[in-house]
C-alpha cells in the first residue's frame, strides 16, 4: 500500500522487517530496513528507484495496483546497487520501452548487473526534466556517496530531495517520517550508517554538501532510500553529516580486545580503570571484539578520540578476530584519531608490535610503544596497566608515553 509523502508524491517501496544482515554479511541491521521507492503523479508519472530483488515481484504487483504501469513515463535510477535497482528487470518486462534516467556510471552498473540494453538517458548535475503542473526534477550527481554512480533528484515546488543512500538509516518501520519514530534509535542507526558506509568518503561528502548548498534549493523534505524520510527540520541530518564528515570524535576512549585465557581481558579492565581515574569526564567503553557486533564497534571507533586495541600473542601474531576487525578499520580510513596497543604473551610476545604496525598503516597516531605483560598480570603488572591507562588519558595535555614491557 502506498503512503503519501507530500501532495502527489507517494512511497511505494517495501519494509523488510526480518533483515538482520546486509551487504552480504558485512552490515548488521538490528532494526531491519526499508527499500524506498517513490511514485510521483503529476501531469507525468515518474518512478524513482525500485527495491531489492527478492521483493521484485511483490513490488511490481503492488505498483500495478497503485498506478497503471503504462502510465509511467520514465524511471529515475539514483543508484545502481541491487537494493535499489533489483526490481528493474521484473518491471521492465512489463514496460520495456520506458526510459531510465541515471548517471553515466549508473548505465555501466545497471548493464553490468542485468545485461539489458534498456533505454538509458544520461543526466548530469543541473539537468532538469519538466513533469507538469509547473514542477521540475533537477539532478545532482553524488559520486562515491557511496558508489561512483550515485545521484540525488530534487523535486521543485514540493522541495523534496530524493537523496538515495545519503542521509538514510537501516530502520524497518511502517511510519515514513523522522518525527514518527523513536529518536534515540533514529540517531543511533543514522550515525552507524555513516560510520560504517560513508566514513571513507568524508572529504568528498564535505565538498558535495557545499555544492548542494550552493544550488540554493529550498529543502522541505529529504526522502531517503532506506528508513525514514526527514520532514521535521529536515536539514538536521545535513548538519549532522557536516559534523560527522569533519574527522568526527567525541570525548570518548574505547578499549577493544580479544583474549584467550582472560589475561588480555584483565589488562583491558585495568587500563579502563586508569583512564577513569585520570579523567572522570571522558567516556570509557570496553568491548570484547569476538563477542560484539563489529558494525556497532566501528560506530564506537567513529565516536572515539582514542582507541586502544588488545590481543595476546598467537603464532607470533594476533588473534584472527582482532586482525579481521582491524582490516575493516583500515578500510574505513579514519582521520585524526589516536591509538595504543596492549596484550599478554607467554613466549615470543609479538602482538603489541603487530598491533602498532597495523594501527599506523590504518592512519592512527600511535601514542607509544604499547603495554605488554608476560603470562598473567600479577599485582604489580596490573598496577602498571592502571598507570598505562592514566598516561593515555592525559596524553593530550602532557604527551605522556609508557614504555613497552
Amino acid at each position: 500500500m502506498r503512503k503519501l509523502v507530500k501532495n502527489n508524491v507517494y512511497r511505494v517501496g517495501v519494509v523488510d522487517w526480518e533483515l538482520q544482515r546486509f551487504h552480504g554479511d558485512e552490515y548488521s541491521t538490528h532494526h531491519g530496513s526499508t527499500y524506498n521507492s517513490y511514485l510521483i503523479q503529476e501531469e507525468k508519472t515518474v518512478l524513482i528507484d525500485t527495491v531489492w530483488m527478492p521483493f521484485a515481484e511483490e513490488f511490481v504487483e503492488n505498483l500495478a495496483r497503485e498506478s497503471d504501469l503504462d502510465q509511467i513515463e520514465f524511471i529515475i535510477a539514483n543508484h545502481g546497487e541491487v537494493d535499489h535497482s533489483g526490481a528493474l528487470p521484473a518491471l521492465m518486462k512489463r514496460i520495456p520501452n520506458t526510459p531510465i534516467y541515471c548517471t553515466a556510471n549508473a548505465v555501466k552498473s545497471l548493464k553490468g548487473q542485468y545485461h539489458q540494453n534498456w533505454d538509458f538517458h544520461v543526466v548530469k548535475t543541473g539537468d532538469t526534466i519538466d513533469i507538469g503542473n509547473g514542477k521540475q526534477l533537477i539532478f545532482v550527481e553524488m559520486p562515491m556517496l557511496h558508489w561512483p554512480d550515485s545521484m540525488a533528484t530534487y523535486l521543485t515546488k514540493d522541495n523534496i530531495l530524493f537523496s538515495n543512500d545519503a542521509f538514510g538509516q537501516h530502520l524497518a518501520t511502517d511510519k515514513p517520517f523522522n518525527d514518527q519514530v523513536d529518536q534515540c534509535i533514529l540517531l543511533s542507526e543514522s550515525i552507524k550508517y555513516y560510520a560504517n558506509i560513508l566514513t571513507p568518503f568524508s572529504a568528498i561528502l564535505r565538498k558535495k554538501l557545499g555544492e548542494v548548498l550552493a544550488l540554493n534549493l529550498p529543502i522541505d523534505m529529504i526522502a531517503t532510500s532506506h528508513g525514514v524520510s526527514w520532514r521535521e527540520n529536515p536539514t538536521q541530518i545535513v548538519e549532522k553529516y557536516a559534523l560527522w564528515a569533519n574527522d568526527y570524535q567525541e570525548n570518548q576512549i574505547t578499549i577493544l580486545y580479544d583474549t584467550m585465557w582472560n589475561g588480555t581481558k584483565a589488562l583491558a579492565e585495568a587500563i579502563a580503570e586508569g583512564i577513569s581515574m585520570e579523567d572522570s569526564d571522558v567516556i570509557v567503553k570496553v568491548h570484547n571484539i569476538a563477542k560484539s557486533d563489529e558494525n556497532d564497534l566501528i560506530t564506537e571507533v567513529f565516536r572515539s578520540k582514542t582507541v586502544l586495541i588488545g590481543s595476546p600473542t598467537v603464532s607470533n601474531s594476533i588473534l584472527h578476530s582482532v586482525a579481521g576487525f582491524l582490516h575493516l578499520v583500515k578500510e574505513l580510513k579514519f582521520k585524526g584519531k589516536k591509538a595504543a596497543a596492549f596484550g599478554c604473551y607467554g613466549w615470543s610476545g609479538e602482538s603489541v608490535k603487530t598491533l602498532n604496525d597495523v594501527l599506523v598503516s590504518a592512519g592512527f597516531e600511535v601514542l607509544n610503544d604499547g603495554f605488554r605483560v608476560q603470562w598473567n598480570a600479577d599485582t604489580n603488572s596490573r598496577a602498571e596497566a592502571v598507570t598505562f591507562g592514566r598516561a593515555v588519558a592525559k596524553r593530550e595535555h602532557e604527551g605522556v608515553t609508557s614504555p613497552i614491557r
